[in-house]
């Protein structure tokens, strides 16, 4: 059933402590706390942060499968499945040569690296994570990791290109076979049902997952230990912010909504990314939220899924902009066309930066060893910040993809303004999954 918004005069204490924000919320200044006081025990809670994280994982692709295969299935005309899967790419792309040469200017401008001074000759990527040094990322691997082993191995394993492979072609089969397919869709239809209540389940445990993912962060690293990196921190952090208020706010002005308010509605979803450093664990709710918000299933279907390879702004940025400060932290110089080469070759790379353990870390540490100008042992210089570079370029990610579907969404006519407007105003009934 729907909830309806209580009234704010009968908002008393125990309504808001059901609210699953304000329980995310307190996990994570109870989470920042025990990180302060107690910063030994504080690390022992990753577990409740890793248990979160790895439920919410286990149902993204189920998630996925539904969504999708609902989406093509019951399209109109599968035409405009491809034009929103075409529109969505020249997105992404764009959305993304925009990021890095963001990272680019504002690292060319800042030099955010120059003074330190660092001896190549005396770095080792020994402390490095393993991953970071063995993973390669290329176009062929990038291709061929699109595909799965098979039809079922794409869900079982969990990564989300190959769930959107599959059941892109599920639907379209579906689509194509018509109405001897129709109990095939209705099933699929009541699983999906029976998915969105099992994510209900495991988003009460967010609360849990939020303390511990804060726990852990403040415990281990600490402010002490980030000395003069925090140059660095405080410049991305602060890049991340200003291209979310001038491109997101500018894109979101175009479909009429406001950021502020877009922000608002997705709160809860932006305080679990920010706690736990994960956007596949936000990806079921953000799906159901897009659909409440007035996106056709086809496109959040399509879309969202999609953003999570494609459409990674917060990395394109940290790319470019950690590249100049490792060059520049080395005394290295990079010409202007040595830039816009390495902004080509990461252009490819960052697209395999979702499903490889260590993400964005390790899309750079191979990037790098393309380029060949900057050593993957720089990576040396940031590793012990990464965690905290990490909030930025998740949150926004995830805000941007939220952006992108909304967008592509208008672009393709499938966008319900007045619904968005109730939505986000607190006049229309919202989905108890949401």
């Amino acid at each position: 059933m729907p909830s309806v918004r209580t009234p704010a005069t009968k908002r008393g204490v125990g309504y808001w402590l059901r609210q699953l924000w304000v329980q995310v919320l307190i996990g994570v200044v109870a989470g920042i706390v025990v990180g302060v006081l107690w910063p030994g025990t504080a690390v022992r809670m990753q577990l409740l942060s890793d248990v979160f994280v790895k439920l919410m994982t286990m149902i993204v692709a189920p998630v996925v499968f539904c969504a999708v295969t609902l989406g093509v299935g019951k399209v109109d005309s599968l035409g405009r499945v491809g034009r929103v899967g075409v529109k969505s790419l020249i997105y992404f792309v764009v959305l993304t040569g925009l990021c890095m040469g963001v990272g680019l200017a504002v690292g060319n401008l800042l030099h955010p690296g120059t003074g330190m001074h660092v001896d190549a000759a005396s770095l080792s990527t020994t402390n490095l994570p393993k991953a970071a040094t063995t993973s390669h990322i290329d176009l062929p691997h990038f291709v061929l990791s699109v595909i799965p082993t098979t039809m079922f191995s794409s869900v079982t394993e969990g990564e989300i290109l190959p769930v959107l492979l599959v059941s892109i072609l599920f639907g379209v089969a579906i689509k194509a076979v018509g109405p001897a397919a129709d109990g095939i869709l209705l099933g699929v239809e009541n699983l999906s049902k029976i998915v969105y209540k099992i994510v209900g389940w495991v988003m009460r445990t967010a609360p849990l997952g939020a303390f511990g993912g804060l726990a852990l962060t403040v415990g281990k690293y600490g402010i002490g230990t980030l000395h003069q990196l925090l140059i660095l921190i405080a410049i991305f952090t602060v890049t991340c912010l200003v291209f979310i208020l001038v491109v997101f706010g500018g894109l979101l002005r175009l479909t009429g909504l406001s950021l502020f308010k877009l922000c608002r509605y997705l709160k809860e979803e932006l305080l679990i990314v920010l706690a736990t450093c994960s956007s596949e664990a936000v990806l079921p709710r953000m799906m159901t939220k897009m659909e409440n918000l007035g996106v056709s299933r086809s496109v959040v279907g399509l879309t969202l899924p999609a953003g999570y390879s494609f459409n990674l702004d917060g990395t394109a940025i940290y790319l470019t902009l950690s590249t100049l400060f490792l060059a520049q932290a080395l005394g290295i110089d990079l010409s202007l066309g040595t830039q816009l080469g390495v902004l080509g070759v990461m252009m490819l790379t960052s697209k395999g930066a979702a499903g490889v353990p260590g993400g964005a870390f390790v899309v750079l540490a191979s990037s790098l060893s393309v380029v060949g100008h900057v050593p993957v042992a720089a990576l040396t210089l940031i590793v012990g910040i990464d965690r905290f570079l990490n909030e930025g370029r998740i949150l926004t990610t995830v805000l941007g993809n939220a952006v992108a579907t909304i967008f592509i969404a208008k672009w393709e006519g499938e966008f319900d303004s007045s619904q968005a407007q109730q939505v986000l105003s607190g006049t229309e009934k919202v989905s108890a999954a949401a």
